[in-house]
C-alpha cells in the first residue's frame, strides 16, 4: 500500500506540469490533481498513524522496563528489611531471656526476705438495687405499683503459707430479694420474697511435697441460709493432691471424697455417695483496676452422674480506691435437685448480679 501511494504521488505530480489538457488513461489533469490531493492526504494520515503506533510501542516497552525495575528494587528492599528484622528478633529474644532470668532472681530474693507465716487476706462484695414505682399509669393493668429488687454477693479468703504446709480458706455467698406491691389490690401483702440463696465455705490443709505440690485434705459445705437451711445441705470431706503452680491459682484433685447430703423434707430422698472432688480457684487482674475471680467446685460420684454436682462462681470487678462496679454470676448443675423439683432433665441453674462493689 505504501509503494502504490508513493507511485501515484510521483506520477500525478508530474502531470500537473503538462500544458495540454489531455487525458491520461481517460483522466483529465484536474482529475489527476484531485487524485494527487487524495494520495497526499492519505500519505500524511498514514504517517501520523505510523508515528502513533511507534509512540504506543515505546510507551509499553518503557512501562515494562520501569515495572521490572520497580519489582527488582522492591525485592531488594524486602531482603534488606528481612535481614534487619532477623537481627532485631535475635536481640529481642536475648533481652527476653535476660528479663525472665532477672524476674526469677527477684522473685527468689523476695521469697527469701518475706518472713513466715505469710497471710493473704482479701475479698469483695457486690450490691445491686433496683427501685421502681408507677402511679396512675393507665396503660398498665395495675396502674399503681411498687417494685423493689435487691441482690448481694460476696467472697472472702484467708490463706496461710508456711514453709512446710498451706492452709487455704474461702467463702462465697449470693442472696437476693424481690418485692412487688399492687396498691389497688388489698390482698397483695407486698412482702419481700427470696430470689437467690447461695452459701458455701471450704477449708484445705496441705503438706508440701514440693513448692507447688502438696498432699491435702479438704472440707467444703454448701447450703442455703435464708430459706430451707440445710435442706438440702452438702458436705464434702476428702483427701488427695493440691497443685499451686502460681500464687493466684489453686487446683485440687481428691480421688478419695465422700459427699454427705443432708435433707429434712420427706418429698424426695437425697443420696450420699463416694466419689472424686475437683476444686479450682483463680484470680487475675485483666487490666489495671479490672479483676476476675473464679471458683469452681465439682463432685463426680462413683455411683453415677445422677449423684454428681458442680458449682462455678465468677466475679468481674473494677476497683478505684476500693470502690467500683461488679458483675457476679454463678452456674450450677445438680441432678438430685432437679429430680426433687419434679424435673426429668437437669437444667443449667444460673444467677447474676450487677451493681456497686467494694474490695478489700
Amino acid at each position: 500500500m505504501a509503494f502504490v501511494i508513493h507511485w501515484l504521488t510521483a506520477h500525478l505530480s508530474g502531470l500537473q506540469h503538462m500544458s495540454a489538457l489531455k487525458s491520461v488513461s481517460g483522466l483529465t489533469i484536474p482529475h489527476c490533481g484531485f487524485l494527487l490531493f487524495l494520495a497526499r492526504t492519505f500519505t500524511e494520515n498514514h504517517k501520523i498513524m505510523y508515528k502513533r503506533h511507534i509512540y504506543v510501542l515505546l510507551a509499553v516497552l518503557s512501562f515494562g522496563f520501569l515495572n521490572a525495575q520497580t519489582i527488582e528494587e522492591l525485592t531488594a528492599l524486602k531482603e534488606t528489611k528481612s535481614a534487619e528484622l532477623s537481627t532485631l528478633q535475635a536481640q529481642l529474644d536475648e533481652l527476653t531471656g535476660q528479663v525472665d532470668a532477672l524476674t526469677a532472681e527477684v522473685d527468689n530474693l523476695t521469697d527469701q526476705i518475706t518472713p513466715y507465716p505469710r497471710w493473704d487476706i482479701g475479698g469483695h462484695g457486690n450490691i445491686g438495687i433496683n427501685l421502681s414505682q408507677y402511679s396512675d399509669w393507665l396503660n398498665r393493668s395495675s396502674p399503681n405499683t411498687i417494685a423493689t429488687s435487691l441482690g448481694i454477693t460476696g467472697n472472702a479468703f484467708a490463706n496461710l503459707d508456711q514453709k512446710k504446709y498451706i492452709w487455704l480458706n474461702s467463702m462465697n455467698f449470693a442472696f437476693g430479694w424481690q418485692r412487688f406491691k399492687d396498691e389497688d389490690d388489698p390482698e397483695e401483702d407486698g412482702e419481700y420474697k427470696v430470689t437467690s440463696d447461695v452459701f458455701s465455705i471450704k477449708s484445705l490443709l496441705g503438706y508440701k511435697l514440693t513448692e507447688t505440690l502438696s498432699i491435702s485434705v479438704l472440707g467444703e459445705y454448701r447450703s442455703t441460709i435464708l430459706e430451707n437451711i440445710n435442706d438440702p445441705g452438702y458436705l464434702d470431706l476428702g483427701a488427695g493432691l493440691t497443685w499451686t503452680p502460681v500464687t493466684d491459682l489453686v487446683v485440687v484433685v481428691h480421688p478419695l471424697n465422700y459427699n454427705f447430703v443432708f435433707y429434712q423434707s420427706d418429698d424426695f430422698e437425697y443420696q450420699s455417695s463416694m466419689g472424686a472432688k475437683f476444686v479450682a480457684d483463680y484470680k487475675l487482674e485483666i487490666v489495671k483496676n479490672l479483676a476476675w475471680t473464679s471458683n469452681f467446685s465439682g463432685f463426680l460420684s462413683y455411683e453415677g452422674t445422677n449423684l454428681s454436682n458442680w458449682t462455678w462462681i465468677n466475679s468481674l470487678t473494677t476497683n478505684v480506691k476500693g470502690f467500683g462496679l461488679g458483675l457476679d454470676f454463678g452456674l450450677r448443675g445438680n441432678k438430685q435437685e432437679a429430680l426433687a423439683a419434679g424435673l426429668s432433665d437437669n437444667p443449667l441453674q444460673f444467677y447474676w448480679v450487677f451493681g456497686l462493689t467494694y474490695a478489700f
